[in-house]
Formats: structure tokens, C-alpha cells, sequence
């Protein structure tokens, strides 16, 4: 079986930009969208509403979103607000 894969990089100056183009890529074909957090350092209110509208979208259309590189501050902020259980995370 062949898994689709789309790939983003996530610029850590413009984290809500990039995490509204993978809400666009998410409503096109199937598949795993991966976003690479690695130069992401911090998250702020406006990229938690858009990881929160990505995850929605990406359960509503039953598709996976794996993070790669993320931040340990990164993370337990996502952990703190509920988000973490709704993404895969992988080195």
C-alpha cells in the first residue's frame, strides 16, 4: 500500500502563515502531511489557533499530521493546551 506524503517547512518567524498553507495542502489529496518544526523555537496565541484549526480539518477529513523536529518547549507548550495527543510527532 502506498502512503501519499506532502511535505512543509514550517518557518519559525512566521508560524501561522505556514500552518494556514498545510490547512490548504490538507484539503487537497490523501495522504500523511508531515510539517518540519525544526526551526520553530516558540509558538504564540495565533499559531495555536491554527494548529487547533489544522488538527481539526485533519480529523474532519480523516488524514494524519506528523510534526518532525520539534522543540521540547515546542511540545509541552502543545501538551499544556491539548494539542499534542492530535499530532504525531517523529525526529
Amino acid at each position: 500500500m502506498t502512503i501519499n506524503a506532502e511535505c512543509l517547512k514550517v518557518d519559525g518567524t512566521r508560524v501561522a502563515i505556514a500552518l494556514q498553507q498545510a490547512c490548504e495542502k490538507l484539503a487537497g489529496a490523501g495522504g500523511e502531511l508531515a510539517l518540519d518544526f525544526s526551526g520553530v523555537r516558540r509558538v504564540d496565541a495565533s499559531a495555536l489557533k491554527a494548529m487547533e484549526q489544522l488538527a481539526g480539518l485533519a480529523e474532519a477529513k480523516s488524514r494524519k499530521v506528523v510534526l518532525h523536529g520539534v522543540d521540547v518547549d515546542v511540545y509541552k507548550v502543545l501538551k499544556l493546551v491539548n494539542l499534542a495527543s492530535k499530532f504525531d510527532f517523529r525526529d
